[in-house]
């Protein structure tokens, strides 16, 4: 018992309810009657179009002879009664071609279509365009007549771009398949364009014929079977199905119509013969009462209809709609855009237009400013206008356009934004609907406009007062209010608030809110001395924000006099905020007032806005450098810089970040002789900036230097490593055993890692940065004790290979120091190769192939300006390639892979070869041919192309190696100057790419 029979055998004795079981394609040879019981089902299964597939499938099956060999398929009976039961299925479904195409692919439906030629007696070896119509009997015409409708279709349909569908993972067999398929669809494709206009002249010719027509049913199909010597003069010729002249020349109109508007790209004669037929293909369906035997996209052949119109400026007065697009058209062709734009404000109370042909106006008109027609823009601006209130009326979302012209508008525009909105409500009743979208518009337009006398303009406009009720306007006019209140701390006070008279009449809070503005040092003095006068509490507290350093706040509360302890609580305050924001102008006025005025009664306090005003200069002039200056700081700077350094004063606050920055500015100025040779040892015994600072000046100094001299890089070493160390702490559970407790923020270092990674992040001198880096990277892969994915960098060599006590390091602060090093060191000099391949390298040995990838390109690049020269092998060491490769390899662009091998110092073939094989690349394949200058590698591909049958692919390759530059018995020299053009190439492309 076969399986199939078994299977129907087990769904009978099944006591289960079950789907019923598909019909076999083979059940219509054994019974003639089942197709025509099968079709006239509901719903059958298989569908009329899977039958058709399976018919020609099984008939179209290549043999197998005695010697094994493969041969066309057999001409037998088995054969052609499968074509016939292919045949009668697309008679049962009327050869109606819409359905045809949507569910047969271009090869299976060439294939039905030329039976159907050969069964309706077709002269063989005769064209079609030297046939004459006339006298052929007519179902033998209606055959020639439907294959030709049907390449004309099949050539505009390919034209439209398509998603190609991808098979899934258990598909990937059947690759070869789909891509012989392709191969077979173009190669039709290529005979179609090619006979193109013999199928134009068939169909003209069938316009001329006013007979009737009938075109093949299952019986007279029935009939040509049983009379296998009929020769299309047979009663079936005349007993088909009848399908009137009126019927065939409107489909046939629309089909000429649709060649003719796609050959108007390139001949612009071709729209007005497309705009001919397509008026005779409206004519013919007016005139008919019912349109069985017409398949056509009515809503296609509209918008076929008005684009041939509005190319050919052509005009019909018939339709009100159409003549809207022509006025439209003409008036952009007059160049009468104030009345284009009367006629989309008209549109928006008539809504004819839809908002697509609206829309594609104004992208012509922004197309056309592209092109650098001058005077366009406010045009555009209205259209983009007249586009959103009519989206506003329909409930739409307003474009983003429009959003961009209400960043700047003007007093012009929104009178010309409420014009628009008034104009467009001016029905006798506009629905509740628009008038409810048209106020939630106007809120919108108040609560985006920034400038609050354009708000006002359209809070008082009559319109708005018509649309918004009074509880709504309420709450948006305080809104508003809320909104113009909020003002940054840091612009520039207003003018009126200075030139506020000091009089009973000013209130308290009206001088504290002028306190709070104000950066004018007398201005300060002068309010807070009228606010004294009217009360007497501390106005230091009026603003949350007024924050000084939590060293200074005991010292300057200790201030006896109330005045002059609000006026240097807020002067420092103000400054230290001006710092913050980088207004270092107007935080020099304030220091210098609080300097003048403690100077005075403190000596304390005068050396603490002193310090102050050293951390300000410090960090104005790192912030000069950091975009971009490369001017050294003045002798005055340096030394006081080192003044601070070496002070001691007793009982003085000190803020540790003064001393932070003071070193970090030393190093970024290249001050390491006297951060190693001058700086007190009791000082750097005590500060642990400073101890930092001499360490990493000291290394620096003896880079590169010889063995003896890496005394100072072992200590640094030694440093960093308990910085990055955990306190271990023994604790005694409740059962009495004894655990660990792994504590990470340890103070066994000199100071904490986060302290640590703050004071790096000051840091700008390039060999400093690298430095550091190049100690963290020996300290990760020490840690990590991964030898095959180590990260690399300069100067490792200088650093200790081991560590004793490697149990306490965390490993996790270690890793996430690194990163945060190199990322913040790219930040400051995205071109240093050197930390690119360390990025690079980071990214890889966490599996982030895109990534790395990524950056090693960059790396390259910045050394051979973009690949145009070669990138140094310094660079792209073997090591940096493999690790490229990988990448590759890992997001399957294969193809790529093989390019790469050829770039190591040996070709890897192995590699190579073994990712040619691989038939799922993501890359671009055959475009990377001609990268490849490898012969060897080139002949594998042509093999493994070969061997597929993937016959455009192999030429590539043929043709990549027929290039006379790769020819081996060429002189080293050309070949090798062929291999650094390729590579530049490829590198480029990849940048492309990746970048």
């Amino acid at each position: 018992m076969s399986a199939e029979a078994a299977d129907r055998v087990a769904a009978v004795t099944s006591g289960r309810p079950s789907t019923p079981l598909q019909t076999s394609w083979f059940e219509f040879l054994l019974d003639g009657t089942l197709l025509e019981k099968h079709l006239e089902k509901s719903n059958p299964d298989p569908t009329p179009v899977q039958l058709i597939i399976q018919f020609l499938e099984q008939a179209s099956k290549p043999s197998v002879n005695e010697q094994n060999q493969v041969q066309p398929p057999a001409d037998n009976r088995r054969n052609r009664t499968l074509k016939l039961l292919a045949l009668k299925v697309a008679a049962h479904m009327k050869w109606d071609l819409d359905l045809l195409e949507k569910g047969l692919t271009i090869p299976v439906l060439n294939m039905l279509l030329n039976e159907l030629l050969c069964v309706s007696k077709v002269p063989a070896g005769v064209k079609h365009v030297d046939l004459d119509l006339s006298t052929l009997p007519p179902t033998t015409a209606m055959a020639v007549i439907i294959y030709n409708r049907w390449a004309i279709r099949t050539i505009v349909l390919s034209s439209f771009p398509e998603k190609q569908t991808k098979p899934g993972p258990h598909q990937m067999n059947m690759l070869s398949v789909v891509q012989q398929e392709k191969e077979m669809t173009d190669n039709i494709l290529t005979v179609l364009k090619e006979q193109a206009t013999d199928s134009i002249s068939v169909l003209e010719g069938a316009l001329q014929l006013k007979k009737d027509f009938y075109v093949h049913t299952l019986r007279t199909l029935d009939l040509l079977a049983a009379d296998a010597a009929a020769n299309g003069e047979t009663e079936s010729s005349t007993a088909g199905l009848r399908i009137s002249a009126d019927e065939l020349h409107c489909q046939v109109h629309y089909d000429l119509g649709a060649i003719f508007f796609q050959q108007g790209c390139t001949d612009q004669p071709a729209f007005e013969k497309a705009r001919d037929h397509f008026r005779q293909t409206k004519e013919l369906l007016k005139k008919l009462d019912s349109t069985v035997h017409v398949h056509l996209d009515e809503k296609r052949l509209a918008g076929y209809w008005n684009a041939c119109k509005a190319l050919t400026g052509d005009c019909d007065s018939s339709d009100y709609q159409t003549t809207t697009y022509d006025q439209i058209n003409s008036l952009i062709r007059a160049h009468s855009y104030q009345a284009v734009i009367e006629a989309f404000i008209k549109d928006n109370v008539t809504q004819i237009l839809p908002n697509n042909f609206r829309r594609s106006v104004l992208r012509e008109f922004l197309y056309k400013v592209q092109q650098g027609e001058t005077g366009l823009d406010e045009v555009c601006h209205k259209l983009c206008v007249c586009n959103a209130v009519r989206d506003a009326l329909e409930g739409d979302v307003l474009c983003v356009r429009f959003q961009q012209v209400l960043l700047k508008p003007s007093k012009r525009m929104v009178d010309f934004i409420l014009e628009v909105c008034t104009r467009s409500l001016e029905k006798d009743r506009p629905s509740e609907t628009a008038r409810r979208n048209m106020a939630s518009f106007m809120k919108t337009l108040c609560e985006t406009l920034e400038d609050l006398s354009l708000v006002f303009v359209v809070s008082s406009h009559k319109l708005f007062m018509e649309l918004l009720k009074e509880e709504e306007r309420k709450v948006l006019v305080e809104q508003m209010r809320k909104r113009s209140a909020t003002i940054n701390l840091s612009a520039k006070p207003l003018p009126s608030f200075y030139d506020i008279p000091a009089s009973a009449s000013v209130s308290i809070g009206q001088l504290e809110q002028q306190l709070i503005l104000s950066l004018e040092p007398r201005r300060i003095r002068q309010i807070l001395i009228e606010l004294h006068g009217m009360a007497e509490r501390p106005f230091w507290r009026v603003n949350s924000k007024w924050e000084v350093p939590p060293d200074y706040i005991n010292v300057i509360l200790g201030i006896k006099d109330n005045l002059t302890k609000d006026l240097v609580y807020i002067l420092m305050a103000k400054g230290l905020h001006c710092i913050s924001i980088k207004d270092f102008v107007h935080a020099r006025q304030l220091f210098s007032a609080c300097l003048e005025l403690v100077t005075e009664f403190s000596p304390k306090l005068r050396q603490v806005m002193l310090n102050e005003m050293l951390l300000l200069e410090v960090r104005a002039h790192e912030t000069m450098a950091a975009e971009g200056s490369k001017e050294r700081p003045p002798p005055d700077l340096v030394s006081r810089v080192r003044g601070y350094l070496e002070m001691r004063i007793h009982d003085l606050p000190l803020r540790q970040v003064v001393g932070e920055e003071c070193v970090a500015f030393m190093l970024n100025w290249r001050e390491n002789d006297y951060l190693t040779l001058q700086v007190p040892p009791s000082l750097v015994n005590n500060n642990p900036y400073i101890k930092i600072g001499q360490l990493l000046a000291s290394t620096c100094k003896e880079l590169p230097g010889p063995k003896e001299c890496r005394r100072t890089a072992k200590e640094l070493w030694e440093v960093v490593v308990q910085i990055c160390s955990m306190s271990i702490q023994h604790k005694r559970n409740n059962d009495g055993r004894v655990g660990l407790i792994k504590q990470r923020e340890s103070s066994m270092g000199i100071m904490y890692r986060s302290k640590f990674i703050t004071f790096i992040k000051k840091l700008r001198e390039p060999l400093v940065l690298t430095t550091l880096i190049s100690l963290f990277v020996r300290l990760h892969s020490i840690v990590r004790d991964d030898i095959v994915n180590e990260v690399t960098a300069e100067h490792l060599s200088i650093w200790p290979s081991s560590i004793a006590n490697i149990q306490a390091v965390d490993v996790e602060a270690v890793a996430v120091t690194v990163k945060e090093l190199v990322s913040y060191a790219l930040t400051l000099n995205p071109n240093n190769q050197s930390w690119l391949i360390t990025q690079a390298d980071i990214y890889f040995v966490t599996n982030q192939y895109s990534a790395a990838l990524n950056l090693y390109l960059q790396a390259g690049a910045v050394c051979s300006d973009f690949f145009t020269k070669a990138v140094p092998p310094d660079v792209y060491t073997d090591q940096v390639l493999k690790r490229m490769i990988k990448c590759c390899s890992m997001m399957n662009c294969h193809t790529q892979v093989a390019v790469l091998c050829q770039f190591l110092r040996e070709v890897d073939y192995m590699t190579a070869f073994k990712a040619l094989q691989e038939q799922n690349s993501h890359d671009s394949m055959d475009s990377f041919y001609d990268y490849i200058w490898d012969v060897t590698i080139l002949e594998y591909l042509t093999h493994i192309h070969h061997k597929r049958g993937e016959t455009e692919k192999r030429q590539i390759a043929i043709k990549a190696i027929g290039q006379t530059e790769l020819n081996t018995s060429n002189p080293e020299e050309v070949l090798q100057l062929a291999a650094q053009k390729r590579k530049k190439r490829f590198l480029q492309a990849m940048a492309k790419l990746y970048f």
